[in-house]
């Protein structure tokens, strides 16, 4: 009955989808006319060079041409955003070539060229909104999932650079850094509000007011909200038992979130506040807890208020300055059972981190000559607050209390020179000093040649690190676990041979080459002397891979790529290859006008290899197709529909080390309808 009413749904919206794009005026007017391909037949290689080439500001914190960059770098688009009908920021990077992500039915874990930790919170990853540091300071974690504390329709864009950045940016820049720029409040010109339903009675709403004044003031104000119910039945085989509801968790995995987004731009002065919560129910009985059992859940909050200063001088320096302060809390309530017979005995377990930072940073660039250009700054940041507690609620019973306050400091430099008009050489360096484990120096080098403008060969070599967090350090409970302060910082070194050739003025070709070796992992194990787990730098990865890419875009508006990548990432001390890391990802995209431009559709194909489990199993690869068909209506609305998991596979995600699962069932087909209405002032 419920694949019946499924169906009905699907074709309901494409039908009412495909009819009122039929009916409707062509709604894309408003954006500028494509060039036709006479126009683009009269520019030279040059001009056409200028036109698709796309800038990128955090792979060397000023504004450069991708392909005069450092990096091996994608720029994803609101267009591409809204096309395809991603709904989080995970969604955005699982559709970027060499990325990956696994879900646990809490959170969404990254992968990036074959390497994902089990229960890794995305530690290793840098994520910015706007150049602002969103990594806390107790795991280090970077939110991606419905967890991430802002809605995604406030992204103009998100820049993805690949490779080691701690030259620029310090700890977490280790595989990579996510940049996510917002909107500007003079983009939306007045009113904005979105409605979503969906499968798993999926709800959201979001209204956004975004102007820019006479007086030069530019201010964007947003609020959403999201609830879902998720499956509200899950079931799983290591639970299958009378006394576990035979395996099937009802009404466990449900997913709420609020979020609030400000921006204000006057002059040189701009201050931004982002402050978002989510309620997660956990249906997986991570950690041993009881199974089936809708009081075990995760809250999370996050937010800062961030003040930038940015002026550019006649004389050619750019001077900014930035002063923030942010806060994060995690709340996690676990059920356990303490029965000593058949007659439970539930416990409900309270485990929380507060984090609370502020800091500082001054930077500048200056452009010397034509050819030389030298990128500065420095930073100060100060861990007023990490505090960790847990305990047994009833009977209570204290199993840690550990408050803690830290500071860290960093001076950088990056000097950037064309020698010759087909050479350039980047050069960047950054030493870090902080009070937990020491200081670490970190280079970076770039050697950019360009043939001809339509052709760039970059070698480079990048050195990072990743600080151990607050939870690393500190955490531990009696009889089980215990803190190592003496933890030292992850190094990560990668050499890296990126090819980017334009062939024609429609066509892009990207093909990388890469190799990364990992030491002093942090690495959780149960020491023999006393039988407690403690996090040691004992781990060391080595890696290597290649990736190629081919991207294209038309002047009717069809827009595309396909992406392939291999890697082979293994332990250094065994030889074996390492837990949830693909050989293989492959990645599709396709944009296209229909019915004489009144309805654009999306199409994604995805596409993740076999990946070992780490109880010793292995999930077999799995291709995903996605669509999602949108037209604008009369009266200032827009309507999209979007199909995720089209054909309804069946398919699972590793568990980690907290799991009883080998195996964590996602979702099957989601549909999902949303509403946009636009109101200009």
């Amino acid at each position: 009955m419920e694949t019946t009413n499924l169906r009905r749904s699907i074709r309901s919206a494409m039908w009412l989808l495909l009819t009122v794009g039929l009916a409707s005026t062509p709604a894309w007017a408003q954006n500028p006319r494509p060039a036709q391909p006479t126009e683009l037949s009269n520019l030279t290689l040059e001009q056409l060079a200028e036109l698709k080439i796309d800038s990128v500001f955090g792979a060397s914190r000023y504004n450069q041409k991708v392909t005069q960059a450092p990096s091996s770098i994608t720029i994803v688009s609101a267009e591409e955003i809204q096309r395809y009908g991603h709904r989080t920021l995970a969604d955005i990077l699982r559709s970027v070539r060499g990325f990956y992500v696994t879900n646990d039915r809490n959170y969404s874990y990254l992968g990036v060229r074959g390497f994902a930790r089990p229960g890794d919170y995305n530690s290793r990853v840098l994520l910015l909104v706007d150049g602002h540091r969103l990594n806390d300071n107790i795991f280090g974690a970077a939110l991606i999932g419905t967890e991430f504390p802002m809605d995604i329709d406030l992204i103009d864009r998100v820049e993805i650079i690949r490779g080691p950045s701690s030259s620029l940016y310090g700890t977490s820049a280790f595989m990579a850094v996510i940049n996510v720029i917002t909107r500007r409040g003079d983009a939306l010109k007045g009113i904005e509000a979105t409605g979503l339903v969906g499968t798993q009675a999926t709800r959201k709403g979001r209204v956004s007011v975004g102007r820019r004044f006479d007086n030069g003031v530019e201010m964007l104000l947003s609020g959403s909200a999201y609830t879902s119910d998720g499956q509200r039945r899950l079931y799983f085989e290591e639970f299958d038992s009378p006394a576990s509801n035979n395996g099937v968790a009802e009404n466990a995995d449900g997913d709420d979130f609020r979020n609030a987004f400000g921006k204000f731009a006057f002059g040189h002065l701009t201050v931004h506040g982002l402050y978002g919560a989510r309620d997660k129910a956990i249906p997986t009985a991570s950690f041993g807890t009881v199974f089936n059992d809708p009081r075990s859940r995760t809250v999370e909050r996050q937010g800062f208020v961030d003040v930038q200063y940015d002026r550019t001088f006649a004389t050619g320096w750019n001077v900014g300055a930035r002063a923030y302060l942010d806060h994060y809390s995690y709340d996690g309530d676990y059920v356990f059972d303490h029965a000593e017979d058949a007659t439970p005995v539930p416990v409900i377990n309270r485990d929380f981190a507060r984090g609370n930072w502020f800091g500082v940073e001054l930077g500048g660039t200056k452009t010397f000559q034509p050819r030389h250009t030298v990128a500065f700054g420095a930073e100060y940041r100060s861990n007023f607050r990490q505090d960790q507690l847990n305990y047994a609620e009833e009977p209570y019973l204290l199993h840690l209390d550990d408050q803690r306050n830290s500071t860290s400091w960093a001076l950088y430099i990056q000097d950037e020179v064309t020698l010759h008009r087909m050479l350039r050489v980047n050069v960047g360096l950054r030493h870090d000093s902080y009070d937990t484990f020491g200081n670490t120096t970190n280079p970076r080098v770039g050697v950019i040649y360009n043939p001809t403008s339509e052709t760039s060969v970059k070698l480079l070599y990048g050195q990072a690190f990743r600080a151990p967090n607050a939870y690393e350090l500190f955490w531990g409970q009696q009889g089980v676990a215990k803190s190592n302060p003496l933890l030292k910082a992850e190094t990560n070194k990668t050499t890296e041979l990126v090819i980017e050739h334009y062939i024609g003025p429609r066509l892009r070709l990207t093909a990388t080459g890469f190799h990364y070796s990992i030491r002093g992992l942090i690495t959780q194990q149960t020491d023999p002397k006393d039988g407690l787990l403690v996090y040691n730098n004992i781990g060391a990865i080595r890696a290597k891979g290649a990736e190629v890419e081919v991207e294209g875009k038309w002047p009717t508006g069809v827009r595309g790529r396909v992406g392939y990548t291999y890697e082979d990432s293994r332990n250094d001390a065994t030889g074996l290859g390492l837990t949830n890391s693909p050989h293989h990802l492959a990645k599709a995209n396709l944009m296209a006008p229909l019915a004489e431009n009144r309805v654009l559709a999306g199409f994604e194909l995805q596409y993740v290899g076999a990946r070992q489990t780490v109880l010793g199993g292995e999930v077999p690869g799995v291709w995903i197709p996605n669509l999602t068909l949108q037209s604008k209506l009369p009266h200032r609305l827009e309507l999209s529909a979007s199909l995720y998991n089209l054909v309804n596979h069946q398919y699972g995600d590793p568990g980690s080390e907290e799991h009883r699962q080998d195996t964590i069932r996602q979702d099957g087909r989601t549909v999902w309808i949303k509403v946009t209405y636009r109101l200009p002032r």
